[in-house]
């Protein structure tokens, strides 16, 4: 629990933009499940057949980072199956794939669940803000999370790679969100009326800083050494994030909310 003076205010936003898988979906937990149908082909004594495949998992994303730079206009859905098509060939030395393979795997996003605090937290951020999603994943993997995973969850808008025609860090992606997020939501980011809350630190916590935008990093663990994961090592990124709030997970997040909303006797959305 927190100590009642701990946090800076947070009563005063509007809206909360989100990032999508890494904060609200286990992503790392489907993604492992998605490679380890690759690495459960390879020969025992290979070093990217571990349990859990996280070195393979480290290199598959790296790939599909190169893409994402590459080829910014790529739906991620197809920019998956292309990764790991070319991974199983060029990284692995798998004779190849075949399209009922790969293209599960590009629509796989679409089915991985919520952390166990997602939704609760969800729920009760959405009495108090406008709720937005700002992810790199694709229109068709979205919908379904958003219809299925997050359900019965409140999101008022959803704003993807797709849509945009860039994937995260690019700060495109967070000049869409400005301007949408006036039109749609009500909310002035120059106002301070907007705050991003998200897992990574590259994809979101670094541009953040870059373009002044308040935000809460949803650590799980994160914060931990060595404990970086697909979202960016802090010892060697503190300097380039500015977050005015860390918490472990989304779910602490949403009670020091209630907890502020409260003692101020204030209503929100």
């Amino acid at each position: 629990m927190t100590s009642e003076n701990k946090y800076p205010d947070l009563t005063g936003f509007k809206a909360l933009s989100f990032d999508c898988y890494g904060t609200l979906i286990d992503w790392e937990t489907g993604f492992l499940n998605s490679v380890r149908l690759l690495t459960s082909q390879l020969p025992a004594s290979h070093p990217l057949n571990t349990e859990p495949p996280t070195e393979a998992m480290e290199c598959l994303h790296a790939a599909t980072n190169v893409r994402e730079r590459e080829q910014p206009t790529l739906p991620y859905n197809e920019l998956l199956a292309e990764s790991i098509t070319e991974f199983a060939t060029s990284e692995l030395g798998l004779p190849g794939l075949s399209d009922s393979v790969a293209e599960p795997f590009g629509n796989a996003p679409g089915t991985w669940l919520p952390f166990p605090d997602t939704v609760a937290a969800l729920l009760k951020l959405q009495g108090r803000y406008k709720l937005a999603l700002l992810s790199n994943v694709d229109n068709t993997n979205i919908g379904a999370t958003v219809d299925k995973q997050l359900a019965p969850a409140r999101i008022d808008a959803v704003y993807t790679a797709q849509d945009i025609g860039s994937y995260k860090p690019s700060h495109w992606n967070f000049s869409y969100l400005f301007s949408h997020a006036r039109a749609d939501l009500g909310a002035d980011w120059e106002k301070g009326e907007l705050l991003h809350v998200a897992r990574s630190l590259t994809a979101d916590h670094v541009p953040a800083k870059e373009l002044g935008l308040p935000s809460v990093w949803i650590s799980r663990g994160g914060e931990k050494a060595g404990a970086g994961g697909m979202g960016g090592d802090y010892k060697k990124l503190k300097g380039k994030v500015a977050f005015g709030w860390r918490f472990d997970t989304l779910g602490d997040f949403a009670d020091e909310v209630e907890r502020q909303f409260s003692a101020k006797g204030k209503a929100g959305a």
